[in-house]
């Protein structure tokens, strides 16, 4: 069986490491708020290029206590708006309708699979006060023109980088505009600058692209934990302060509480053991790369679209999806063949039970990926042997029609 992703495989490769981390966090008796999660903060927020890291929970933690924090800054409002592209994993709008927020749902692009800055402009109203970046399947979502999107209206940009821990955005040239449009909280008291979207982009990492961004650690990202955490990253002095507060009760000073926060905090073991995994993640993503690129060169069946390929860097292959019509033919005929695959993901948001109020929404692309969507096994440890293998597996399957059977 060629395995998706192969955690025990993956923690092999430095288990030795991640024995010493743990053993070193038990051995010190201080488990919570210690100098690990300090340590993991500093080298992240290096990785990633921001001034801030801040330990949480989870991946939707981080992303609701930005919006939060907003909130709490004056900078986001009961019922204002937040576009978000409609393809993402729930816990992207989640984290917005916690808040008291609305999603806008914004389609994607059917080549890129990313929200489709083409259709932002059309979809902004007065209520309108953020965008969130979704760097879906390890895919740098970024551009230019969402860049100045953002800086033209005046929004919030926030990226959700759960899928994406080292992707970059590739180098453009220099982009500058003449002025800065400032954000400003009701009272008028503090300004915030819309500037870190303006300076030149080149080799710039997703997390450090716009105002604020949220990572989770969940053991199946690229870079896993073992166990569920995440982190914000963000150059905003005032809003590192607010989320680091929020996520301790409420509390910046022991007993004192200015916010009604809650308990999300990264513990010291999860830190040190992101500590090892964080010294081998370029490498790990390396690899990852050159398996999507024989997977984008060498498969070749006319009944699976490929989506758009990637410059190098700005792909970093979380997960690698093909299309097909014939979707759950596929999977049952790879999984016959000892290929494990999963589908990400098939029912949209809007179609949820628990969003009811949007079910007859029609998006028309994200509801066709939804029903076309196969991710193909990825990971740092799959070999060269197992990459052909899968290649050819998908390359021979056709369908017969007049018998309605899967061949090989």
């Amino acid at each position: 069986m060629i395995r998706f992703l192969d955690l025990q495989k993956v923690t092999a490769c430095h288990a030795e490491e991640y024995h010493e981390a743990a053993r070193q966090v038990i051995d010190s008796g201080r488990y919570l708020l210690g100098e690990q999660v300090e340590a993991f903060e500093s080298a992240y927020a290096s990785f990633i290029g921001t001034r801030h890291c801040i330990g949480v929970g989870n991946g939707l933690d981080a992303l609701t206590l930005i919006f939060r924090a907003y909130k709490e800054m004056g900078l986001l409002h009961e019922g204002d708006e937040v576009l978000v592209p409609a393809n993402t994993f729930i816990a992207s709008v989640l984290s917005i309708t916690e808040n008291g927020l609305r999603p806008v749902f914004v389609e994607p692009r059917l080549d890129t699979l990313e929200i489709d800055p083409d259709r932002i402009e059309e979809l902004l109203t007065p209520r309108t006060r953020a965008l969130l970046l979704v760097h879906l399947y390890g895919r740098c979502a970024y551009t230019e023109k969402i860049g100045d999107l953002c800086r033209r209206h005046q929004l919030l940009l926030i990226e959700d980088n759960a899928q994406a821990q080292g992707a970059r955005l590739v180098e453009r040239g220099e982009w500058r505009v003449e002025r800065d449009l400032p954000l400003s909280a009701d009272d008028g008291e503090n300004e915030y600058s819309l500037s870190t979207l303006h300076s030149p982009l080149s080799s710039k990492r997703t997390g450090s692209l716009g105002h604020a961004a949220g990572h989770s650690f969940y053991p199946g990202k690229n870079l896993g934990a073992m166990g569920d955490c995440g982190a914000v990253t963000t150059d905003d002095d005032q809003l590192a302060a607010t989320i680091r507060s929020l996520g301790n009760y409420g509390s910046s000073k022991k007993y004192v509480f200015d916010y009604v926060g809650r308990n999300s905090r990264m513990d010291e073991i999860q830190a040190a053991l992101l500590q090892v995994k964080l010294r081998y993640i370029d490498e790990d993503n390396a690899r990852r790369q050159q398996i999507g690129r024989r997977y984008e060169q060498e498969i070749s069946n006319p009944l699976i679209r490929l989506p758009k390929p990637m410059a190098d860097g700005e792909n970093v292959y979380h997960l690698f999806p093909v299309f097909t019509k014939k979707r759950d033919r596929l999977q049952q005929y790879l999984a016959d063949e000892g290929v494990e695959t999963l589908i990400h993901y098939p029912i949209p948001p809007h179609k949820q039970a628990c969003y009811r109020e949007w079910n007859a929404q029609s998006l028309p692309i994200t509801e066709q990926l939804s029903r076309e969507e196969l991710s193909l096994p990825m990971s740092p440890v799959l070999t060269d042997e197992e990459v052909g293998e899968v290649i050819r597996k998908v390359n021979r399957f056709k369908v017969t029609f007049q018998s309605n059977k899967v061949t090989k």
